[in-house]
């Protein structure tokens, strides 16, 4: 049972993660965020050209190396169009659900990297016709209400076309340990490897682990790749959300449960237009199941179509790559309103720190 001060901890670190605006290929922020931390704790870490931060803590080489990582990145739109009647018009970046668009608060990051506050509008109901009650306000539809009178308003502020929008940042607490934000992915998993890396450097046995914060997973998963061509690890562990099925519109797709610990994904098939996925290596299944029943931490299993990492592209790489997502139980992905708990974050780099701590020399990366 994580203790009150655990559960604070990451709070807080989560908190301050969700309430940083950062879309895809706009990460600035977040990473400096997170490399003040990892220097705060005294580990070293670069920035590469694409902008992924990389720690490396170095253990022992005759061990295979691992890679760690978690995506930095969120989804949002870009602005394409400002209205000459001051609207903005914007494109989707990343898998956003038109669905659930219709009066969500917006910010939009302005030149001097500032948040404009705006709102997405809506049609009044009193206007509303029969036949459109139930319909989807498609992406080609919908706009930006920030206030503005008119275009040159726009501009003035420091808005143009090509301005990074996410939804507006958002955190709070519910019941029982549940937290709720608007960008939990993948900001939970970055508050995990965080806690992971600043526990590694106090351990003497471990192989060389290289704790990476990526970039533009949102944006066709590729922000990791170009760090991995440059480590060339043995190994690869993604942190990332797995999807509940504990509410009521999720009955029967899985056995996941939110606060009941963390998962380890057996499959994971996009089919969407990606025709990609993960079947996790044999060892690391098997050191991931050794490593819950030495901490006592119940490990969740997962089998899910529809969902794809950036572990879906990694593990060909070089000689191939002995590979596993590990996730934390959410509800409500993709929405300004994603709900986990802490406990599952707390267990989750407990459960990741021991499974790399169990690496040795016997370890099997043959398939």
């Amino acid at each position: 049972m994580p203790s009150k001060k655990e559960i604070n901890f990451i709070s807080k670190i989560l908190e301050d993660l969700v309430l940083i605006s950062g879309l895809s290929g706009y990460e600035t922020n977040v990473r400096e965020y997170l490399l003040k931390q990892l220097k705060n704790k005294k580990l070293r870490a670069n920035t590469d050209i694409l902008g992924n931060l990389i720690c490396t803590i170095k253990g022992d080489n005759a061990l295979p190396s691992v890679i760690l990582f978690a995506h930095m990145d969120q989804l949002g739109f870009i602005v394409k169009k400002i209205e000459n009647d001051g609207f903005i018009r914007v494109e989707r970046l990343g898998g956003i659900p038109e669905k659930s668009l219709a009066s969500q608060d917006v910010v939009i990051v302005n030149n001097k990297n500032e948040l404009i506050q705006g709102t997405i509008g809506t049609k009044s109901h009193h206007a509303t016709q029969q036949e459109e009650k139930y319909l989807v306000t498609s992406i080609k539809n919908i706009y930006i209400d920030a206030g503005f009178k008119n275009k040159r308003d726009v501009l003035r502020s420091g808005i143009n076309i090509g301005s990074p929008v996410t939804y507006a940042p958002y955190y709070k607490t519910l019941a029982n340990n549940n937290v709720c934000g608007s960008s939990i992915d993948d900001r939970a998993g970055c508050a995990v490897i965080l806690d992971v890396a600043a526990s590694l450097i106090k351990t003497k046995k471990k192989p060389t682990v290289h704790v990476v914060f990526s970039v533009q997973e949102e944006f066709n998963l590729r922000g990791v790749l170009p760090v991995i061509n440059t480590l060339k690890p043995d190994i690869a562990i993604q942190v990332d959300l797995t999807l509940t099925s504990d509410t009521p519109d999720m009955i029967n797709s899985s056995d996941v449960v939110l606060g009941a610990g963390p998962c380890i994904s057996l499959f994971s098939f996009h089919g969407r237009g990606t025709l990609n996925g993960v079947i996790p290596h044999p060892s690391m299944v098997e050191i991931f199941e050794k490593a819950a029943k030495i901490k006592k931490i119940n490990l969740q299993r997962s089998v899910a179509s529809g969902i794809l990492t950036d572990a879906s592209y990694i593990q060909f790489a070089n000689k191939g790559i002995a590979t596993v997502d590990i996730g934390f139980p959410m509800r409500y992905s993709h929405s300004s309103r994603e709900v986990c708990n802490l406990e599952d974050l707390i267990n989750l780099k407990n459960l990741i720190l021991t499974a790399i701590n169990k690496i040795d020399k016997d370890f099997k990366l043959i398939r």
